[in-house]
């Protein structure tokens, strides 16, 4: 064989060999591991060595671990260690764990894991309160074809005051809200923040946590494609999911005050930037939203955009919250998007804009934060008992100016509803007949002015000005 033939073998050799890696990554670790702890992997790649100096998994930015192996191609074994076999890993309960097995094509390939306990050190025991549970540990979501835990968190008050009703906060990332024995680096404790401010004579809000899909979070938080990323384009999908199919079924279970100044919606990073989506696509559903260390930057300029061109459809309140200690461009691009709600019609004192000096992209931070974002994003929401029955808004069409649709707010999603579309001559065009929930397809019509009238009871209809652009 020549040299030069030689040498390009050696170039395909090196390159197949590059490429062949098996990257281990840890996206959540026991929230009892000591502090300082080194992550070990050990297995049938380096003869079971628990304490492996070159097996220790390297601490990412955002908190997660990562290894990338180059094994021979087969089935491996492997388990993590914290350096020895006396801090191995366990089950969910900290008991013994059998081996990790994967069986290795040669291909680059990634594994999100999570280690669930240290045998020496034991299981995180739930610090969930007594007043949160599972809804479901697979609820379906038909608009994905996926399954998701549900989390559901009541007032201290609710199973002793039956008439009583309560706004609803739909959060994202359901593990890390109520639970350390489920969450990433630490939970927000919203159980015990609610608890205590109800204790202080708050009246009491509904939390509906909503895991998030691990490998499906960049494409479900966000309805745009990063292609850096290769993710998103799944956002109103999940969205979809919360408005038509999982409110309903809340609404349906629980004494939930239904309307849109009673529901708000909040999440952090790329939770805060599918909130912010859903906040103004969804007006008609949602008037409240908590905007935590959006990651804005996962969608360019494009949630800005999507602000400023759905205007004000009613009261609203929107907090946004990055700390000091983060990249500037996180504030940054939330000031952005705060001037698009202004461009938008909502005023100053519909927006709340807080960056604190010690502020960092953590759960700590968030967890902080919240009580302080909850009493303002739901001052004056059922003050009083007969308040927050009555606490229902006049219904409205949105959005108007309208392209393809228009939906309505201020009615039962359930209740059917009928509709008459009159022209500018005074012409009746059209009877429809939908539910409250659902949206009244106009995307034949000729731009123009138009009245659209409802029923909103028996003998009355309320008439609309409607602009189709």
């Amino acid at each position: 064989m020549s040299s030069h033939a030689r040498l390009i073998c050696l170039l395909l050799c090196i390159g197949s060999t590059s490429q062949a890696q098996l990257t281990l990554l840890v996206k959540s670790i026991p929230a009892n591991t000591p502090p300082g702890s080194s992550i070990y992997v050990a297995g049938t790649f380096n003869n079971w060595n628990p304490g492996d100096t070159t097996k220790i998994l390297t601490l990412l930015n955002n908190g997660q671990y990562s290894i990338t192996l180059m094994p021979p191609v087969g089935q491996i074994r492997y388990k993590f260690t914290r350096g020895s076999w006396a801090t191995v890993e366990g089950n969910a309960n900290g008991g013994f764990l059998p081996d990790r097995m994967w069986n290795y094509n040669g291909q680059p390939t990634t594994l999100e894991l999570t280690i669930l306990s240290w045998e020496d050190v034991g299981a995180v025991h739930s610090t969930a309160a007594p007043n949160v549970s599972i809804l479901s540990n697979s609820f379906y979501m038909p608009q994905l074809n996926r399954n998701r835990r549900i989390w559901i968190y009541l007032p201290p008050d609710y199973t002793a005051d039956t008439l009583k009703r309560y706004p609803v906060l739909y959060m994202h990332d359901g593990q890390n809200l109520f639970d350390a024995a489920t969450s990433f680096a630490g939970e927000w404790q919203v159980d015990e923040s609610l608890n205590t401010l109800h204790q202080q004579g708050d009246y009491g809000c509904i939390v509906v946590g909503i895991d998030n899909g691990g490998q499906f979070r960049l494409d479900e938080y966000s309805p745009w494609v990063n292609a850096q990323y290769n993710a998103g384009g799944q956002g109103d999908a999940y969205i979809d999911f919360v408005v038509s199919t999982l409110k309903p079924h809340i609404d349906s279970l629980f004494r939930t005050l239904p309307g849109r100044r009673t529901t708000g919606i909040m999440g952090s990073s790329m939770g805060a930037l599918i909130s912010m989506y859903a906040f103004s696509e969804r007006q008609d559903v949602f008037s409240r939203a908590g905007i935590f260390s959006p990651a804005f930057w996962f969608a360019g300029s494009k949630p800005a955009e999507h602000v400023a061109a759905h205007s004000r459809q009613g009261e609203a309140r929107v907090y946004f919250l990055a700390g000091g200690k983060e990249p500037a461009s996180v504030a940054q691009n939330m000031q952005v998007v705060a001037d698009s709600l202004s461009k938008a019609g909502f005023g100053p004192d519909e927006q709340f804009f807080s960056v604190p000096a010690d502020g960092e992209h953590q759960e700590w931070f968030w967890r902080r934060e919240f009580p302080r974002a909850y009493q303002w994003l739901f001052a004056g929401v059922g003050s009083s008992a007969a308040d927050a029955v009555n606490n229902k808004e006049a219904p409205g069409v949105f959005p108007n100016p309208a392209g393809t649709w228009v939906r309505f707010s201020g009615l039962e999603p359930t209740a059917t509803i009928d509709i008459q579309l009159v022209d500018a001559a005074g012409k009746s065009i059209r009877f429809a007949q939908i539910s409250g929930g659902d949206a009244l397809w106009i995307g034949d019509l000729p731009a123009g002015f138009y009245v659209l009238r409802v029923r909103t009871a028996p003998s009355e209809w309320q008439a609309f000005k409607l602009v189709r652009h």
